[in-house]
């Protein structure tokens, strides 16, 4: 990354933090004819505006070894439009769901954050960056579902309030609609897109749709004819799928919920800070096993004298710095913190926010049977737990999330049904934890037997 010549710059390559949603979002469509059967419902109109917060966000590294789906790096100084693709599952963190885009775009800004000192490729499946979307992430951040919902369990018959288009064509596609790909076999992947704008001739007629999508390197929106969009359906039996009732489609798993994901706090500027930013960006918590890195930039060259860190009013430490540089940390209290520069003339620079949070785990010591009930133990501390997420290794519809009632969160345990599991094999069992800055997940893993 060659970070020792970029130790003492001034980094002066920024995020394009306006992302000029207004405009984006409201342009209507040329040729767009405005009667009442041909606009989109309320909901459906927030799905694609949900859409292009992450798809039209722009971006430019500061360092060459982000890595990318690809097996390549994203390229330093060069800038990208949509949110980098990365199926981060229990290792990473999703943006949207488990960091805010505030988050991501502080991470882009600080050559020594997990964007560029972690890789996730050949650790976990269809992954490379820490941060990252898939395509059922991203369309289920634009549909406001509570955690991402797996492409497969899309459409019918798993989804209820979701219907087949019949015709499958251009002409009846709408704003929020599904285009699904099925998987070829039980070990390949499936893929979800979403329909954000359909463009229509003064009699009426489709002559455009706009797809958008998560896949590598990006994301990516795709204008395409009438004729193109019906050979894109056809081609690898793909589904138009239109959700007729949205709370139904998605039961339990409702943004409305919790905290995340939150597009409107998304679709705001944000300052990012050029004093100080930490080794996962800013506004983000961490699990108290967690190191902190702060990394002291001073791109305005105003100074240094003190690292000041605090966990609510009381002051945790005030380290003596002269120059821009790394230092960690490693808090074992768990709490809100935050941590400043204090300049030689005794000004101080933007604040970093984030916390420390605590999440424990408890499983069964032996393996479980298909047709028994058993019991999740957990634990926490600074950290709402909200779900239970189980993840079949052996079954690919095996994907339940299962959220935690008030008794439950109080009593720390929760009981996994029996036959909720349809194969046996290795279960991924990830304990959501959400704080205000955002999500933490722990997993464990135990072996379902018939």
């Amino acid at each position: 990354m060659g970070t020792s010549s970029r130790y003492t710059r001034t980094w002066i390559t920024g995020v394009m933090i306006g992302l000029h949603l207004a405009a984006a979002l409201s342009a209507e469509e040329p040729g767009q004819v405005d009667t009442a059967e041909n606009q989109p419902l309320a909901w459906q109109s927030s799905a694609a505006d949900h859409a292009r917060i992450l798809s039209q966000v722009k971006w430019t590294p500061v360092a060459d070894s982000m890595p990318d789906r690809r097996g390549g790096y994203f390229e330093e100084g060069k800038e990208y439009t949509g949110v980098p693709y990365s199926s981060v599952r229990s290792v990473g963190r999703y943006i949207g769901f488990d960091i805010s885009l505030r988050t991501f775009l502080a991470a882009v800004e600080n050559p020594y954050s997990v964007l560029y000192t972690e890789n996730l490729r050949g650790k976990v499946a269809n992954a490379a960056c820490f941060y990252g979307a898939v395509c059922s992430s991203y369309t289920s951040y634009a549909l406001q579902c509570g955690l991402p919902e797996v492409s497969r369990r899309y459409g019918p018959p798993v989804g209820e309030g979701i219907v087949l288009v019949d015709p499958p064509t251009a002409q009846f596609a709408q704003v929020g609609d599904v285009i699904y790909t099925p998987h070829q076999t039980e070990a390949s992947g499936s893929h979800v897109e979403i329909v954000t704008a359909v463009t229509r001739d003064d009699q009426g007629q489709v002559i455009s749709v706009r797809v958008e999508e998560s896949a590598p390197l990006t994301t990516r929106t795709t204008n395409r004819s009438a004729a193109n969009f019906n050979k894109h359906l056809a081609a690898r039996n793909k589904q138009l799928l239109r959700i007729t009732d949205l709370n139904a489609w998605r039961a339990d798993n409702r943004a409305e919920s919790f905290l995340f994901p939150n597009p409107q706090a998304d679709a705001r500027p944000s300052t990012i800070n050029r004093t100080l930013l930490l080794n996962l960006g800013d506004w983000v918590p961490y699990l108290k096993s967690e190191p902190v890195k702060f990394h002291v930039m001073d791109r305005d060259e105003l100074g240094i004298k003190t690292l000041v860190i605090q966990r609510g009013d009381r002051l945790e430490e005030a380290i003596p710095l002269s120059q821009p540089g790394l230092t960690e940390r490693t808090l074992t209290t768990c709490g809100d913190y935050t941590a400043h520069v204090v300049r030689p003339d005794g000004s101080t620079g933007q604040p970093c926010e984030f916390a420390i949070c605590d999440l424990n785990l408890s499983l069964p010591e032996e393996s479980v049977r298909l047709d028994e009930e058993w019991n999740v133990d957990f634990a926490t501390e600074n950290i709402n737990p909200i779900a239970v997420y189980l993840w079949n290794e052996a079954d690919s519809y095996g994907r339940h999330p299962l959220f935690l009632t008030k008794d439950q969160r109080e009593q720390g345990s929760i009981i996994v049904p029996a036959n909720l599991l349809k194969k046996p094999g290795t279960l991924q069992v990830w304990l959501i934890g959400e704080h205000k800055l955002g999500r933490l997940k722990v997993r464990k893993d135990i072996e379902i037997v018939r």
